[in-house]
């Protein structure tokens, strides 16, 4: 059986990979690192089809070490096991390379028994995601690792592809494969930055030529494949920030169709991370304190779609949507924390009270000895009135009660509270 020309075409230097010059043009850090030989611990980051296996392929082909590859989405302790059995052993004396593909769905049991073979350097480690790894890898692995963000490829990149792909065919053929500049652009724009979606659609249009008899792929050839297998927009473009903004303003809106509609762009279009970032982004900002349940409702929305993928995932994420765009709205919480994060920004700290430091000796220098501290489960109602701001900021407000029913009844049980709170001690 011939192998598919994404696989004929997948490169074996890191001058033969399309784009990525931030990370692999001359003397940046990722070329620097694979060309000396010493591999430290790699998370790649990044959508699919942009390079990220093939990358990993060839540092593994350079390292000297014995490469294991697992997928997470399928992977087992089981398959963990067996990797580590084979430390020491003589096919793996020079060590291991695992290279991990969609490590967000290794769970944080899974990620800490790779961990102590990756602080003693029997693993070494080259894991890749479509998510941002600093919300799904386990903290104590990031630390042990550098993080490279692999970019969407532009059209111009793919095109190159396309026509080295080109010439592969007509040797293969020893008659020359035309396809004109036109149809090169058309289907390097519907790939949306996705090499492997690029050449899986030139191989089909290269297919339906040859069984016509033909060896000029016709712009008519090109348009039918695309009809069924182009995206609704490219990643790369205005169209696809469009969406994703209208797709959010109208959650934070109220407009539950208008929201359903732009999901459904997204999901049209394979897009399901932009679809769940942003969902988890609107429950937070635009909703949050008027109706705080939504966040762990929207995060088990989330997680069920992308555990089950698409098709399916659109239903979790239609209800999780239509949920945000009809609940009540509050940026209370948003509007505090960018408030005091300027704060912070601009300089505007103090030292934290000494009641609430977390010493319990002073000096002999202290002018007031005793951490004087009051517990307020001590007190009536679990309050008492003290300071916990630095000196400087003591009358600073940050958070503002939204007008919203959940928040204007917890502002009414506080001011009952704390208006019989007793004096600042």
């Amino acid at each position: 059986m011939a192998a598919p020309l994404a696989d004929k075409l997948r490169p074996q230097t890191i001058d033969e990979v399309a784009g990525q010059k931030h990370l692999l043009g001359t003397g940046k850090i990722l070329r620097q690192i694979i060309e000396s030989g010493n591999t430290p611990n790699l998370i790649f980051y990044g959508p699919s089809g942009v390079g990220k296996t093939t990358v990993a392929k060839i540092i593994a082909n350079k390292s000297g070490k014995k490469l294991k590859y697992l997928n997470a989405t399928t992977a087992s302790t089981a398959d963990i096991k067996e990797i580590v059995g084979e430390i020491g052993s003589l096919e793996a004396s020079s060590g291991i390379l695992l290279y991990l593909d969609e490590i967000q769905y290794f769970n944080k049991k899974q990620q800490q028994i790779l961990l102590s073979f990756i602080e003693n350097g029997d693993i070494t480690l080259i894991a890749s995601t479509t998510e941002n790894p600093y919300f799904y890898v386990y903290n104590a692995i990031l630390s042990r690792s550098t993080v490279f963000e692999f970019k969407t490829l532009s059209a111009a990149d793919i095109k190159e592809v396309i026509d080295r792909a080109l010439d592969v065919l007509s040797k293969e053929e020893n008659e020359k494969i035309n396809l004109s500049d036109p149809g090169k652009l058309k289907i390097a724009r519907a790939a949306a930055g996705d090499v492997r979606r690029a050449l899986n659609m030139l191989e089909l249009c290269f297919m339906l030529t040859r069984g016509a008899g033909n060896n000029t792929i016709s712009d008519e050839t090109v348009e039918q494949i695309l009809a069924g297998n182009s995206v609704r927009y490219d990643r790369e473009g205005d169209e696809h920030y469009d969406i994703i903004s209208a797709y959010q303003k109208s959650m934070r809106g109220s407009d539950p169709d208008a929201a359903v509609y732009y999901l459904a762009r997204l999901l049209a279009a394979g897009d399901l991370p932009s679809a769940c970032r942003r969902l988890l982004v609107c429950a937070n900002e635009d909703v949050g304190l008027a109706y705080p349940q939504i966040i762990p409702i929207v995060k088990a929305a989330v997680d069920t779609a992308l555990q089950v993928g698409l098709p399916e995932a659109r239903i979790p994420l239609a209800n999780a949507v239509i949920a945000v765009a009809t609940a009540p709205k509050s940026i209370s919480a948003y509007t505090a924390i960018n408030s005091a994060l300027s704060d912070v920004e601009s300089g505007v700290t103090g030292d934290v009270p000494r009641r609430l430091q977390n010493k319990h000796f002073d000096g002999e220098d202290a002018e007031v000895k005793g951490q004087h501290y009051l517990y307020p489960h001590d007190y009536p109602r679990h309050y008492v009135n003290q300071q916990y701001l630095p000196d400087n900021l003591k009358n600073k407000t940050y958070y503002k009660y939204g007008d919203n029913k959940l928040e204007q009844k917890t502002r009414e049980y506080w001011d009952g509270i704390k208006s019989n709170g007793g004096d600042d001690k």
